[in-house]
Formats: structure tokens, C-alpha cells, sequence
């Protein structure tokens, strides 16, 4: 479903900074990172092994069809029940990436929380795993503190998330450019 106009340049926190010749070394973040990484990551079992919409085995990039048995036996392990965000939540996630990316100067190009995933595309001179990992954590301790759950934990009181996630190296204009509007416009 695509989202309205005003709705997506909401979420685009900044304008694609595109030039001619930019590239991965040309960046201010330096040669060893992406122009930019497209980050995705779901919620706690929102999108299990089996689950029939296809799902991507660990280590694999092939989508794997819907297998019934493994997808009950993944949700029999489950610890906590599925989260869902709502309108509510989804601000607050995507205000916490906005806030998060200012204080540590990374480039945040576009957000989009949904109700079962999250996209963020973003320049930073970090690991984009660690990057994904940082703003996973500033969210769910986020939610959590909204929840009324004190405490502190790598994932917060409540699971929000799943492990891992997907992040997507970006290197030229023509894909930044791409993974914006889809984050902005085609979700």
C-alpha cells in the first residue's frame, strides 16, 4: 500500500543528497563504508520460519517456500506473543531513529516504521550491523519505557524485535535514490 504524499516526505527526514561522481569513496563517511545502508528488521514473530508469505533461512538469500510444521514449531518456541505496533508505537520508533541518528551524525536519508517491520535508510562510518543493532536498541528501550516496563535489557522487559535483521549496502546515486522512495513511497 502505498502511503500519501504528505505521509512520505514526512518520512523522509532529508532529501537525497545526490551529486555527480558520488560514490562509496567519495562520502563523508570515508572508503571503508557504503554511501549508505538500507536497514530492515521485524517485529518479535511477526514473520516466522515457514511462514506462508515465503521467509529467508539464515546465511541464505533464496526465499524458501511455506512449510507449515516449521513455522508451528517456531511459533511453539516463542517467549512472548507477536507484536504488532500500533499508529502510536510507530511514531515513537520513528522518532527515536530521527533522534538517535542526530546525536551520533549519522545521515538519515529515510524511516518508515509499519506495523510488523522497519526500514531505515542511513550514511553512517560504522558497521551497518552495528548501526542496525544500535537503533534496534534505542527503540525498544524506547517502547519498553512507553510500556511502563522499567528496567534495563539488551531488547528491553518486552521482545520487540527479531534477531538480526537485513542490511543492505548501498554504493551508488541510482540506488539511494531507489531506496528512498521505496522506504518513503512504496510501503
Amino acid at each position: 500500500m502505498q502511503g500519501s504524499e504528505p505521509e512520505a516526505q514526512a518520512r523522509a527526514n532529508v532529501r537525497p543528497r545526490l551529486r555527480f561522481g558520488l560514490t562509496s569513496e567519495t562520502t563523508p563517511m570515508g572508503g571503508d563504508f557504503p554511501l549508505a545502508y538500507m536497514i530492515t528488521w521485524t517485529t518479535y514473530g511477526s514473520w516466522l520460519p515457514g511462514d506462508a508469505r515465503g521467509w529467508v533461512e539464515r546465511g541464505t538469500w533464496d526465499v524458501q517456500p511455506p512449510d507449515s510444521e516449521r513455522e508451528e514449531a517456531a511459533r511453539r518456541a516463542m517467549t512472548d506473543v507477536a507484536v504488532i505496533l500500533t499508529r502510536e508505537q510507530r511514531d515513537l520508533v520513528e522518532a527515536t531513529i530521527v533522534k538517535q541518528c542526530e546525536i551520533r551524525g549519522w545521515v538519515l536519508h529515510a524511516r518508515n516504521a509499519r506495523t510488523n517491520h522497519v526500514h531505515v535508510v542511513v550514511s553512517a562510518a560504522l558497521d551497518g550491523k552495528e548501526v542496525r543493532a544500535q537503533l534496534k536498541a534505542w527503540c525498544s528501550q524506547a517502547l519498553s519505557k512507553h510500556a511502563g516496563l522499567a528496567g534495563r535489557s539488551r531488547n528491553g522487559l518486552r521482545r520487540w524485535w527479531t534477531e538480526k535483521g537485513d542490511v543492505e549496502w548501498i554504493d551508488d546515486e541510482e540506488h539511494l535514490y531507489n531506496a528512498i522512495r521505496y522506504v518513503t513511497e512504496l510501503q
